[in-house]
């Protein structure tokens, strides 16, 4: 009896520490089901999921995501897979601010922020994948100081990694077809992250993804282009005048990035004109004001930024979001320290290592693949300009001219195609945007990505190609 008394305590001893083992391991792919949010009355009328994938050998990386099947047909319509940019800037301004299913009311905020439908979310004609990425962003997190330290290198590794996971766990969107789609700073990583998809594939990675390409919204690509063509914007849009202009162009040799004050004293005092015109402009969007802190309702959209965090940090929302508590500190819609700006050095916990991704793009020209590269035409942060400069160096040839395209029988912008064997690309300008040109033209922007979206695509893994069609949910085959 004493025996069998000490194989039983044993045996209980053995299943409690087996059971303490179960509990500390975060598994790799955490996820639920959404149905209500406070500050949205009654039941969400869309399918959200939310949760983590881990990343690492020991998942030392736990990303956290926004997942909202499509509204429309969700088996057949495309796959979103959006990067939020920065880096380091949450997927709720992805989520909330731009493209997302629902928008914030800061009518009676702080005290009372609450939620309304967006009726331009893309979420109406796609699948729409949002992540916190890199690690240390929103709501995600790293177990091990190591993991904590990204660069734009290791964030084209972990977003592939997390694509391919979070597709293993839902099978049934692998036949989806898959546009991986960055805005801003993550229109560095983007088509790297897109080329080593189409790479995998070719290898034999299983399983195999649907890619079709790419989508980019006022991308950053390459760190001297897109910077220095600021210059030329600012004159285009008579920020400042001819005379600054060519006294600039002249003493600087197009060159108005790298400069050495010392040693082109002459090219210095031209930009010196240039920065005095501009220092007071809003980048995001020269038409409108620079936040002014001091008013109590300041006309600027970064004024309301800052109720985002209210609204994030309030602990009902995070148990409706099933957040893990005790991963993160403070919720922040920015990160600043990994927050990038021009000539803005490596800090303790990101490295931005790649300067330009405009020899990926190249790489891509080669495969059966579609691009959208679209851009605010009232953006200073990285201006259409420099997106022009860059394409028109692909050599691609025009497949069609620089065009209108209408919204509600107006104007909304103007596009132009570019195509080479299997390969083609759509530049586009949103007439009136800013730099989040969802956030200020979020209709034009819809419409854009929709027929785009909407046109021929053929399956990367079958050659069956597929006419999707944006007012109808049937797909043809052809």
């Amino acid at each position: 009896m004493e025996s069998e008394s000490l194989r039983l305590k044993s045996f209980s001893l053995l299943l409690l520490l087996l059971a303490l083992q179960f509990l500390s391991i975060t598994p790799s792919n955490s996820k639920s089901i959404v149905s209500s949010l406070p500050g949205y009355p009654g039941q969400l009328p869309f399918k959200l999921e939310t949760g983590y994938v881990g990343i690492g050998e020991k998942e030392e990386a736990q990303f956290f995501y926004y997942f909202v099947e499509s509204e429309r047909n969700p088996d057949e319509d495309p796959l979103i897979f959006y990067l939020t940019g920065g880096p380091g800037c949450s997927a709720v301004i992805t989520f909330f601010y731009q493209i997302g299913p629902l928008s914030f009311n800061f009518d009676n905020a702080p005290e009372n922020i609450t939620l309304t439908s967006n009726p331009n979310s893309w979420t109406q004609m796609a699948n729409v994948i949002f992540v916190d990425m890199p690690a240390g962003t929103g709501f995600s997190y790293a177990t091990t100081k190591e993991a904590s330290i990204s660069s734009d290198s290791i964030v084209v590794k972990q977003a592939n990694d997390f694509l391919r996971k979070f597709l293993i766990d839902h099978p049934k969107f692998l036949k989806n077809p898959l546009y991986i789609t960055g805005i801003s700073y993550m229109g560095i990583v983007t088509p790297i992250i897109t080329l080593e998809v189409y790479n995998a594939n070719e290898r034999g990675d299983q399983p195999a993804l649907n890619v079709q390409g790419y989508i980019l919204c006022s991308p950053l690509t390459d760190k001297f282009m897109d910077f220095n063509s600021r210059v030329e914007y600012a004159h285009r849009m008579a920020l400042i005048s001819d005379d600054i202009y060519y006294s600039a162009k002249q003493n600087c040799q197009g060159n108005y990035v790298n400069i050495d004050d010392t040693t082109n004293s002459v090219c210095a005092n031209s930009l010196q004109k240039y920065k005095e015109c501009t220092n007071d402009i809003n980048l995001k969007h020269i038409l409108e004001p620079l936040c002014n802190k001091s008013d109590l309702k300041p006309y600027c959209r970064e004024y309301y930024y800052n109720f985002a965090a209210d609204w994030a940090n309030d602990k009902a929302v995070q148990q409706a979001l099933n957040i893990r508590q005790g991963t993160i500190g403070k919720w922040e819609l920015f990160n600043t320290t990994m927050h990038y700006s021009e000539g803005k050095n490596d800090t303790f916990c990101y490295a931005y290592d790649i300067s330009s991704s405009f020899s990926y793009h190249k790489k891509l020209v080669s495969q059966k693949c579609r691009a959208l590269i679209f851009s605010g035409d009232h953006d200073m942060t990285f201006p259409y300009v420099g997106i022009e400069q860059w394409i028109a160096a692909l050599g691609i040839p025009i497949d069609s001219p620089w065009e209108p395209f209408y919204v509600d029988s107006q104007v909304g912008g103007y596009e132009m195609t570019y195509a080479q064997n299997a390969y083609s690309m759509t530049f586009a300008t949103v007439k009136g945007a800013g730099h989040a040109v969802a956030q200020y033209k979020p209709k034009e922007a819809m419409v854009l990505t929709e027929r785009w979206l909407a046109s021929k695509s053929c399956n990367s893994n079958t050659n069956e190609c597929l006419s999707l069609k944006s007012s109808s949910n049937t797909i043809s085959l052809s």
